[in-house]
């Protein structure tokens, strides 16, 4: 493993690691103040928990295009360009046609 490959995979593992971390405070902080009271920051610590455990992938997907620039592998760059692309056009689409019927 040479030393680019080691640092792009230490990046990743830092942002998944706070991610589910913090994802996992604000889940269960949310839960135990949904049991002893209707407080007005349970729904706000709930969201916040779903949405960085959703946009934790897509950190990494960031990290990963930063660290492959620094590196000068257009390839993986471009790759890793159209994966993100995908996910957000994904997020889009869901927000787009996210009709009731």
């Amino acid at each position: 493993m040479t030393a680019a490959q080691s640092r792009l995979e230490r990046a990743i593992g830092v942002v998944l690691h706070a991610g589910v971390t913090i994802s996992s405070v604000c889940l269960g902080v949310g839960l135990v103040l949904s049991f002893f009271g209707d407080g007005a920051g349970t729904g706000m610590l709930l969201h916040t928990g779903v949405i960085v455990l959703l946009t934790t992938p897509v950190a990494r997907v960031v990290v990963s295009i930063v660290e492959y620039a620094n590196e000068r592998d257009w390839t993986f760059v471009t790759l890793t360009v159209v994966v993100l692309l995908e996910l957000l056009a994904s997020a889009v689409a869901a927000l787009v046609f996210n009709r009731r019927v």
